[in-house]
């Protein structure tokens, strides 16, 4: 039947069920089924625990990175790196000697701010240092150098060393070594020069140390051997002063060089002394000429100098060198005997030894005969 306007109904019969929603039970209102609820809970429980399990690990491990990061400076150690050496063995070595506790923290540490290019050497640093601290020390290159002094050194050549080492002058440590600003005490009045009066061996420098620290030690070390060995009550022995000791045993450092020469050159030097005769003896011609081995020549020979043991008698002013304990030892030991010549006669540095000038002379012939004259 045609409605008020006219037009035939569309309209669905009344079913009691609104458009647009499912039918369900009469009475009823449509609701999601109690197991998928509780799944959907459980899930949103599951991904809590997940987010803040992880907030916990990250705000831990922040806290662990910037205390393993922060360091707490203390004593200080040396830390040296050898040539070719990978940051990851740097990095265990300084685990080792506890200038960083935790290697992954310090590992992290560069990889945020970088690896530095580290250089062979030594490092002066501090056991719990900072990550930032070890990093910068690490990456300006080694700040501890050693200075070597051999037996048959001189004066001129260590302050060549000292030279060598940031922040030092090798004119300012041979002043300190030559004008009496330090002082032996073997040394005799009015010496100024502390040739002869320094320990032999390695002397490590720090950022900061003076010369003077420097030479000092190198002083109290010498002191040290010389006590050891003897040297006042020895030198009394023989009626020479310990400086007079020290000196023919730089003699005898340069003229014997090895061990098996030692005792017999110093028996020489003593044997010459005793008869006033001069000791003739290259190595203290070519200190004057700060020269360390070479030929020695008639115009070097014609020098005429304190140290021209051709044209003087009797010791030079001062050592000519460092000698070894074994110089030392030698020198207030000599081996029994009236030799009063000796020459290099094999390759290994074998010295022959005479008590008479044809003696001397036979040898000679000897070692030119060998490609040693």
């Amino acid at each position: 039947m045609p409605d008020v306007e006219g037009r035939a109904s569309t309209s669905a019969p009344d079913t009691g069920v609104a458009r647009g929603r499912a039918a369900g039970p009469p009475g009823s209102h449509v609701r999601t089924r109690p197991g998928r609820l509780r799944e959907r809970r459980r899930r949103r429980s599951l991904v809590a625990v997940v987010v803040i399990a992880v907030l916990c690990f990250v705000i831990a491990a922040v806290a662990w990175y910037h205390v393993e990061e922060s360091g707490s400076p203390g004593a200080t150690t040396v830390v040296t790196v050898a040539e070719g050496s990978s940051m990851g063995t740097v990095t265990a070595a300084l685990v080792h000697q506890h200038v960083v506790d935790s290697s992954l923290a310090f590992r992290v540490y560069l990889t945020l701010h970088g690896t530095p290019t580290v250089q062979p050497g030594s490092y002066l640093l501090h056991r719990g240092d900072s990550f930032s601290d070890v990093r910068a020390r690490l990456a300006e290159g080694p700040n501890v150098f050693a200075v070597n002094v051999l037996p048959g050194f001189t004066l001129s050549e260590v302050a060549t060393q000292v030279g060598q080492i940031p922040g030092h002058d090798p004119r300012h440590f041979l002043s300190l070594a030559t004008t009496g600003a330090l002082r032996s005490p073997y040394e005799p009045a009015g010496s100024t020069n502390l040739d002869g009066l320094v320990g032999a061996g390695t002397y490590i420098v720090v950022p900061g140390e003076s010369d003077q620290t420097l030479l000092g030690e190198m002083i109290d070390k010498f002191n040290t051997g010389a006590d050891a060995a003897g040297l006042t009550s020895g030198a009394a022995s023989l009626g020479v002063t310990p400086y007079q000791a020290i000196t023919i045993a730089s003699i005898v450092q340069k003229e014997g060089v090895y061990q098996k020469n030692l005792g017999k050159v110093s028996r020489v030097i003593y044997n010459r002394l005793s008869r006033g005769t001069p000791l003739q003896m290259d190595s203290t011609v070519l200190y004057s000429e700060h020269r360390d081995g070479g030929r020695v020549t008639s115009a070097d020979l014609a020098l005429n100098t304190p140290y021209n043991t051709y044209l003087h008698t009797g010791l030079t002013p001062t050592p000519i060198c460092f000698p070894s304990k074994a110089s030392l030892a030698a020198a207030l030991a000599p081996t029994p005997g009236n030799w009063l010549f000796f020459v290099v006669v094999t390759k290994d540095g074998t010295e022959a030894f005479s008590d008479t000038f044809a003696g001397q002379q036979a040898n000679e012939r000897l070692a030119k005969s060998r490609g040693l004259g």
